[in-house]
């Protein structure tokens, strides 16, 4: 080639020096290799695109992973990045060594990297030799430096001892990796050992309660907290003469005993072995001592959460009761998880609480009886909550065990709380439902203290919220009052109470997060058990993460729900089939007005199926005129009863309205600028049928809208 002629292409360059090219983007996993590439692969010499996973066969998968680490370590500094590969044959055999040279560049739109290298064939070192001992990668820094954040990262995310030996046991070193592995602990004035790898199980033996002052460089390590390093047998022979004969065995060429270390402790010693000779070079003392220390930091940290976890799950055992015997007639379920902070038990709980004369135990059966069911949430996810759970569910059971009703037990159960947090910096409150349960008669009698209300599944499948009276959160005023609201728990029906991180938990608000149970607790199918698990799963479950809420703030709290059934009536030995009737009832007082609007929720939730949808705007309108004329013209609370019933698209629906007044209603006829007297005008227009019907004292006024198949359609 003479001055001045034009140069030949890149292509016919690189392959007169055998030199291949090669194109990577991790967006596709595809590496597109031409022929001398190719051929260095160990394929056929010809142009290809190769998928992620044919390359990584072809490499030694160490080497891969070192990849990967020089990749991003040299995109991130915007250097070259520069490695040597071990390309294996089918069989796993190396056929020859490779150098590659690139430069990534990391898109960050697409989260992905783009190479383009080169590949050329280089002499593989002899194991053991000075150059066998240089860096896999062409510059040992870098590589060093990505091995090293590869470590530290999978040692953070370790979470258990066992987890951090699996860790340590597949670390490959940059130049140098061991085969044989060692993690010595310490107890009292004996060495232990926490895990081995490379060695066949039992061969640990001889080193299991040694003692600290034996001549065995692990020991030795520990009592002085400098390593040892030893680089061949005669040298190990020669310092340990009295422990050589236990280590000759396993036919290893050199070895590293280092401390390991935290808060200036030494808590043990970290053992690597090798079957070749090792210098130990300031760079891979450098690793070696890095290695060890990010090792103790590991096995610390695994510890200490091993600690809490047993502790934890200690006082879960100790605090969190068992629904006690089989109450005849009805079906328990409950289920707590512990979702919101480190401890497994947090400021959640629940309880079943025999009442005099109620549930008793014996060896083989439990008689029926009136029992309290209790669902609390003391603020917090610390020591300090749980610690409080624990002291209110001693004081509630002990006020329930003398009696009192439920508006007394909060009260009491409000003043203790509000006294203990009195003497401390620290000030608590806790929300509570506590209900009184009859078993035979399903009449259940609920107080409430800032707690959620309950929810009920009728035996057709319809939900509903049930409104309940309450009071201040426990805690807050000594002097509370918490009203007591009663209803019945009709046979097929199921009463769910739970604690609001089963509504809230996955970015969920109020509204967002019951419209998710609601949906579960229509759809199911199943026993309470099943039930109880559904629910679980729907928001702590895999399912969960495809009904997250619209809150950023992904808040996750203590899970706990108890739900409460009624058996179905037997005969003959088939249960009998859901009432045909549903119904719902509210009290609405005259210092609550606000309730009118719940009262119409009631009834939309009531008329969930209802075939039009006019009908059920018409109901709710009437329903409202009818409350407000009694909270307006009289000075009494109102009662309503709403019921539904009859074949689907024949249903009949009924609204009653009782007060405690006097006077009846009349039909008038208002002018245009009348701000009253269309109640009646309203209900005749709109309802099929209504009446007015005079108690002993007092009224109800009632209306009936009927359903039509035609609406169905």
């Amino acid at each position: 080639m003479r001055t001045g002629d034009p140069l030949p292409a890149v292509g016919d360059v690189l392959a007169s020096l055998a030199t291949g090219m090669w194109h990577w983007d991790t967006s596709t996993g595809l590496v597109a290799v031409d022929a001398e590439a190719a051929r260095l692969l160990g394929l056929p010499a010809a142009p290809t695109t190769l998928t992620e996973a044919q390359v990584r066969a072809r490499l030694h998968p160490v080497d891969w992973n070192e990849i990967t680490g020089v990749v991003q370590l040299a995109a991130a500094e915007g250097t070259l990045a520069e490695v040597r590969v071990r390309v294996m044959d089918e069989r796993g055999r190396i056929i020859r060594v490779v150098r590659s040279r690139s430069r990534p560049s990391y898109d960050r739109t697409k989260k992905a990297y783009k190479l383009i290298g080169t590949l050329q064939e280089v002499t593989e070192p002899t194991p053991g030799s000075p150059a066998g001992r240089s860096a896999v990668t062409g510059d040992w820094r870098r590589s060093r430096e990505a091995f090293l954040l590869d470590a530290g990262r999978a040692l953070a995310e370790a979470r258990s001892t066992a987890e951090v030996l699996r860790v340590a046991a597949g670390l490959s070193m940059p130049g140098f990796s061991p085969d044989g592995l060692a993690v010595f602990g310490v107890e009292g004035d004996r060495l232990t050992i926490i895990g081995h790898h490379g060695q066949r199980p039992g061969d640990e033996g001889p080193f299991v309660h040694m003692a600290l002052e034996t001549d065995y460089p692990a020991a030795e390590v520990v009592r002085t907290g400098r390593a040892v390093y030893l680089s061949s047998p005669q040298q190990y022979q020669a310092r340990y003469p009295l422990t050589w004969p236990l280590a000759q065995r396993f036919n290893r060429r050199s070895w590293a005993f280092l401390p390991l270390t935290v808060q200036g402790r030494t808590m043990g010693a970290w053992m690597a072995a090798f079957a070749y000779p090792v210098t130990f070079t300031p760079d891979e003392r450098s690793v070696l001592t890095t290695v060890a220390r990010m090792l103790a930091q590991a096995l610390s940290r695994a510890g200490t959460a091993e600690t809490e976890r047993e502790l934890s799950e200690g006082l879960q055992r100790s605090m969190m009761p068992t629904l006690g015997p089989e109450v005849p007639g009805m079906d328990l379920a409950a289920r707590y998880v512990p979702t919101g902070g480190g401890l497994q038990v947090g400021g959640d709980w629940y309880d079943m609480i025999p009442l005099p004369g109620g549930t008793s135990r014996s060896r083989d059966r439990a008689r029926s009886g009136r029992f309290a069911l209790v669902m609390g949430d003391v603020q917090g996810h610390d020591v300090r909550a749980a610690g409080l759970m624990g002291q209110l569910r001693i004081a509630l059971r002990a006020y329930a065990s003398e009696g009192h009703r439920p508006d007394a037990v909060l009260s009491r159960v409000s003043r203790f709380l509000h006294g203990i947090s009195a003497e401390s910096e620290d000030i608590r409150f806790a929300t509570c439902l506590y209900a009184e349960v009859d078993p035979r008669s399903g009449v259940l009698e609920l107080a409430r203290a800032g707690h959620p209300d309950p929810v009920i599944r009728m035996a057709d499948g319809t939900v509903l919220l049930r409104p309940t009276a309450g009071g201040l959160p426990l805690g807050i005023d000594p002097d509370a009052d918490y009203p007591t609201t009663r209803f019945t728990l009709e046979p097929g029906e199921t009463m769910m109470i739970c604690t609001d991180g089963l509504i809230e938990t996955g970015g969920h608000d109020l509204d967002t997060g019951w419209q998710r149970i609601r949906t579960i607790l229509e759809r199911h199918e199943g026993d309470t058990e099943s039930l109880a698990d559904a629910l679980v799963q729907a928001v702590h479950g895999p399912s969960s993460h495809h009904t997250t809420g619209p809150l950023a703030d992904r808040r996750e709290d203590d899970i706990a729900v108890l739900l409460l059934s009624r058996r179905r009536e037997r005969q003959g030995g088939e249960a009998v089939a859901p009432p045909e009737t549903r119904r719902t009832l509210l009290t609405v007082a005259q210092a609550e007005p606000e309730r009118v609007a719940v009262a119409r929720q009631q009834l939309r939730e009531l008329l969930h199926d209802w075939s039009s949808e006019d009908q059920v705007d018409s109901a709710v309108l009437l329903l409202s005129e009818m409350l407000t004329n009694v909270l307006v013209h009289t000075d009494t609370d109102a009662l309503l009863i709403a019921e539904v019933g009859g074949e689907k698209g024949e249903r009949r629906m009924r609204v009653e309205v009782t007060d405690a007044g006097d006077d009846l209603p009349h039909k008038r006829r208002p002018g245009e600028l009348a701000s009253s007297g269309r109640g009646l005008v309203l209900i005749e227009l709109l309802a099929d049928a209504w009446g007015v019907v005079p108690r002993g004292q007092g009224k109800t006024i009632w209306f009936e809208l009927y359903e039509s198949p035609a609406d169905l359609g």
